[in-house]
This record gives C-alpha cells, sequence and structure tokens, in this order.
C-alpha cells in the first residue's frame, strides 16, 4: 500500500483510542484505505467483521475465550481422531463390531473419517496453490501449533492424513460447475505447484495453517462443508493477521482468522450454496445487479455486451464470490477488502466496483469483439485499484 501520512495515522489511533469505538467515523476512515503500520489493519478488521466488540474493555476476555475455544476445536477434530487413527494398530480396543473400517452405517465414526477425507483433500490441493506468485505461504510459520506439532505426538495430523489417504482425488473433484476453474490467468506459475518441499517436523507452513482452517470450518458447518473459492476468502485474511507486526496479535493468528473468516462467510455464504443460486440472495440475482447497475450507469456499453451475448456469469461470477480476491495481486485485493468491509451496506460496494471495473475498459469492450473482450474480462487489464475504487466511489456519489 501507499505511504500514509502520520496524520491519517493518527486518525484511526484517535478512533481506537476510545473507550467506545465509534463505527460510524471508523468506516469513513477504514473506506479510504488502512495503514498497516502498528497494526492499525489487522484491529480495523476484527472490528468490521464483527470479531472484535465496539467496547475495548471486553476485547481481552473476549479474545481469550474464542481462542481457547479454537483450542478445543483442534482437540475434538484434527487430535482426538488421529489418537483413535493411531491407536489402531497398537490396540484394538476401541475398535467394536459396530465400529469397523468396512461398517457401512453412516454413524460410524469411520464412515465421518473417511468421508472428512475426501473434504480434506480438496482443501489440501487448493490451499497449496494459494498465491503461488508470493513465497509467503510455502515459508514455515513463526508460531507453529505445538498441539498438533510436538514430535512426541504419535497420533496422525492433517498431514500424515494427506500423506496416507489412498483415495483418488477424482472422487473429490465432484463441484460446483461455476467454480471448478476459479484460478485466472494472473494467478498461475509455470512451476509445478503441487511439488512443494514439505517441511521438517516441528515446522508447519503458512498454507498448513489455512488447511486446518478449513477443515475445522467445514467439520462445524456440514451443511456448506467446503466449496472450492473459500481458499481464495481465507488467504488474505489470514495473510494480513499473520504479517501483523505486533506478535501478541501474531501469535493468535490462525484462531483469529477463523472467527473472521466464520463471520464473513455467514455474509457471503449463500454465493457458494448452488441452491441458492437463483434466490434473491444467491449469486445469480447479485450478477444481474451488476449488469442493472451498469445498464443505469453506461447503456451504450450495457448494451454492446448484451448483443455480444457476454452473460455476467462469465467473468462475475468469480468477481462477486470471491470478492475480487483472484483478479488482482495480493496487496491490491487487500486493499480492496479495506473498503468492501468498510460498507455499512456490506457488498453493494462490490458491485459498483464490478461496474467501474467494467466501465475503465468501455473503450476496448466497445471496441472488441466476443473473443477480445472475454479475455479482457477474465483477466482484467488494470492493476491500479487506486484508480478503480476512485471510480466506484464516483458511481456511487452519482446515484
Amino acid at each position: 500500500a501507499r505511504g500514509f501520512a502520520p496524520l491519517r495515522i493518527a486518525d484511526f489511533q484517535e478512533v481506537l483510542g476510545e473507550p467506545t469505538v465509534a463505527l460510524t467515523k471508523l468506516r469513513e476512515l477504514c473506506f479510504s484505505g488502512i495503514p498497516f503500520d502498528g497494526g492499525l489493519r489487522c484491529l480495523c478488521w476484527k472490528i468490521l467483521l464483527n470479531y472484535l466488540p465496539l467496547e475495548k474493555a471486553l476485547w481481552s476476555s473476549l479474545l481469550k475465550k474464542q481462542r481457547d475455544l479454537y483450542s478445543q476445536f483442534l482437540k475434538e477434530m484434527i487430535i482426538q481422531p488421529g489418537i483413535a487413527k493411531a491407536n489402531l494398530g497398537v490396540s484394538r480396543e476401541d475398535v467394536t463390531l459396530e465400529d469397523h473400517p468396512l461398517n457401512p452405517n453412516p454413524d460410524s465414526r469411520w464412515n465421518t473419517y473417511f468421508k472428512d477425507n475426501e473434504v480434506l483433500l480438496q482443501i489440501d490441493k487448493d490451499v497449496r496453490r494459494l498465491y503461488p506468485d508470493m513465497a509467503f505461504f510455502q515459508r514455515p510459520t513463526d508460531y507453529p501449533c505445538l498441539l498438533i506439532l510436538d514430535p512426541q505426538n504419535e497420533f496422525e495430523t492433517l498431514r500424515r492424513r494427506v500423506e496416507q489417504t489412498t483415495l483418488k482425488s477424482q472422487t473429490v473433484a465432484r463441484n460446483r460447475s461455476g467454480v471448478t476453474n476459479v484460478s485466472s490467468p494472473l494467478k498461475t506459475t509455470s512451476s509445478s505447484l503441487s511439488e512443494y518441499e514439505v517441511l521438517p517436523n516441528g515446522c508447519e507452513a503458512h498454507w498448513e495453517v489455512v488447511e486446518r482452517i478449513l477443515f475445522i470450518y467445514a467439520k462445524l458447518n456440514p451443511g456448506i462443508a467446503y466449496v472450492q473459492g473459500m481458499n481464495e476468502i481465507v488467504g488474505p485474511l489470514y495473510y494480513t493477521f499473520a504479517t501483523d507486526p505486533n506478535s501478541e496479535w501474531k501469535e493468535h493468528a490462525e484462531a483469529d482468522t477463523f472467527f473472521c473468516f466464520t463471520n464473513l462467510m455467514a455474509e457471503i455464504r449463500d454465493n457458494f450454496i448452488k441452491s441458492l443460486d437463483d434466490s434473491q440472495c444467491g449469486i445469480t440475482y447479485k450478477m444481474e445487479k451488476v449488469y442493472s447497475t451498469l445498464k443505469e450507469k453506461d447503456v451504450e456499453l450495457y448494451l454492446k455486451l448484451q448483443e455480444q451475448n457476454i452473460k455476467p456469469q462469465f467473468f462475475a461470477f468469480r468477481w462477486l464470490t470471491l470478492l475480487l480476491s483472484q483478479e488482482f495481486l495480493l496487496p491490491d485485493v487487500i486493499r480492496i477488502w479495506d473498503s468492501l468491509f468498510a460498507d455499512d451496506k456490506r457488498f453493494d460496494f462490490l458491485l459498483l466496483v464490478c461496474c467501474a471495473m467494467l466501465t475503465l475498459i468501455r473503450d476496448q469492450l466497445l471496441e472488441g469483439d466476443f473473443t477480445l473482450n472475454m479475455r479482457l474480462l477474465q483477466d482484467y487489464p488494470i492493476s491500479d485499484v487506486h484508480l478503480i475504487l476512485k471510480k466506484a466511489k464516483e458511481l456511487q456519489d452519482s446515484k
């Protein structure tokens, strides 16, 4: 992000220094971009995503409670199944006739274990590819999860589970038709992404932390579980919290990311649920809203796209579902999210950002044919997000 003037940083410190944070004031400040300095962005995001309450006196007890709860999730969903699996080789007392690996009963613990493995394999495949143009996610974290990485542990970790699972990944590839190819040309690199070296025992890479967050989310939310693309929503959140300059916050990046991701998903999860696609809260409605807004703002461009039969689902599906996280480089995605999280109508501003992206390339779109225009929309050519946000703000003010 561009450097912030000391005065602007002081404005943030003043609002955040009050015993009760004035949300309207904070939103206004955050909308124009949040400084990274002093962990301001991490703190503001936690407030904007309803993780931290506005009364500062409640922060420390709430954080302790949530972080303890997250440790509990780790124990119940990763450590205990891992212990049960590890014990099998040694003693078989825990395996009764009712609960052995071949038991067809859907309530069997084993059945759940194998089902979870399918989800885990899909998550594993996706998180290893997070932001391949950046080394960050492959690097070891400063705060590996001691509960899991203690060398004394004999139990099966997620890492071992993935290594030992013989399930063919084909069984996992059943997915939303629209999201199967969520990566954009910008984000792919020529190196083979699946061949990352595994870090030595006692270390874990940042992508492994993201994997755990998504696995636990999937276990706690069976109605939606894991859908490809969620990794692109966790990535920027986790990166922001795990690079917090304040080490007391940074140490708890995993738990804090989990709860902020859960809160964010509560607002956007309808985009990921296929059965809701055509309802008023579903993704089809939002994609059509992008076009109806464009029609209001630039009817000539709207008619051109209609005439070429360029449907919003060809590009806006990914833009909206993944909050533009695939269209720009990570620092730019984070800057866009400052404005999106600060939007009190929540993601209405995202529709205007999408419109701004269209109007900023209107000349090329008006001249181009279907193939050329599809290429422009699927690999968006403008990288200056400040220009895009400025245009979106103009569209908002011209209402």
